[in-house]
C-alpha cells in the first residue's frame, strides 16, 4: 500500500485520467521514456524486469493504493520494469510534468526517498535469494513474499520467474506443499492455508512439511 496521506492521495486521485486495463496488459515497459505515473486504485500488478542474461525476474507484486511508475519519473531515466496487470485493473493516470509540480506543492521528496530506497532493498533482497537458497525454501518465501493476503495471484511459470527456478521444480516444490495442506493450488492463484508451516518452511534449509506443523 502507498504510504502518502490521505489528502495528498485525494489531489492525485483528481489529477489523474482513469484508465483501465484487462489481465495480462502492459501498464508500464522496461525502457520506455518515463512520461507519466499510476495510481492503482483496484487490481493487482506484477513487476519483471528482463535480465542482460535474458532471463525474466518477477520483482514485485503491488495493489490497490500504490503509485506505479514514480522512481523513472523522478530520476529522468527509462523504466527499469514492466509492469502488468494480474486482475483487472483501474487505474489514474499522471503526466510527469504535473506530478511533479504535487511533489513540490506537497513537499513529497523525502518520502519519495524513502520509498525508492525500499524498492531498491527488495530487488537486492531477491537476487541475494536467489543466489543459493534450497528450492523448497526459496519457493516458500516468494510465496510469503508475494501473497496479497493469504493469496498469490500468480501462475506457476511467474513464481518460476520469481524464484529463478524451472516450472517443473516450482511445479514439485508446491506439490509437496499441497501434500503438507499449507497450500492450495488453482489456475493462476495460490491459497495459502497454513502460513505458520509455509513461514517454517522458509526460515529452515530442511523445512519439515508434514502435517505435525499444522496449527
Amino acid at each position: 500500500m502507498c504510504s502518502f496521506p490521505r489528502s495528498t492521495w485525494r489531489t492525485l486521485l483528481a489529477e489523474g485520467v482513469l484508465r483501465r486495463y484487462q489481465p495480462g496488459d502492459v501498464l508500464l515497459q522496461q525502457g520506455a521514456s518515463a512520461t507519466h505515473v499510476l495510481l492503482l486504485v483496484q487490481g493487482h500488478v506484477k513487476a519483471t524486469r528482463l535480465e542482460p542474461d535474458g532471463r525474466e525476474l518477477l520483482l514485485a507484486v503491488r495493489g490497490p493504493g500504490d503509485l506505479l511508475g514514480e522512481l523513472a519519473v523522478l530520476g529522468g531515466g527509462e523504466r527499469s520494469a514492466t509492469v502488468s496487470a494480474l486482475t483487472s485493473c483501474l487505474t489514474h493516470v499522471i503526466s510527469a510534468e504535473r506530478f511533479y509540480e504535487i511533489v513540490r506543492s506537497f513537499d513529497l521528496h523525502g518520502l519519495l526517498i524513502r520509498r525508492a530506497i525500499q524498492r531498491l532493498r527488495e530487488g537486492e533482497a531477491v537476487r541475494a535469494e536467489l543466489a543459493g537458497l534450497p528450492a523448497s525454501v526459496l519457493v516458500a518465501r516468494t510465496l510469503i513474499r508475494l501473497a496479497t493476503g493469504l493469496e498469490v495471484r500468480l501462475s506457476q511459470s511467474d513464481l518460476a520467474a520469481a524464484t529463478g527456478l524451472s516450472r517443473s521444480a516450482v511445479t514439485a516444490e508446491l506439490a509437496t506443499l499441497r501434500r503438507a495442506g499449507s497450500v492450495v493450488t488453482s489456475r493462476r492463484r495460490i491459497v495459502i492455508r497454513d502460513l505458520g508451516a509455509l513461514q517454517t518452511a522458509a526460515s529452515s534449509e530442511r523445512p519439515v512439511l508434514d502435517g505435525s506443523l499444522r496449527r
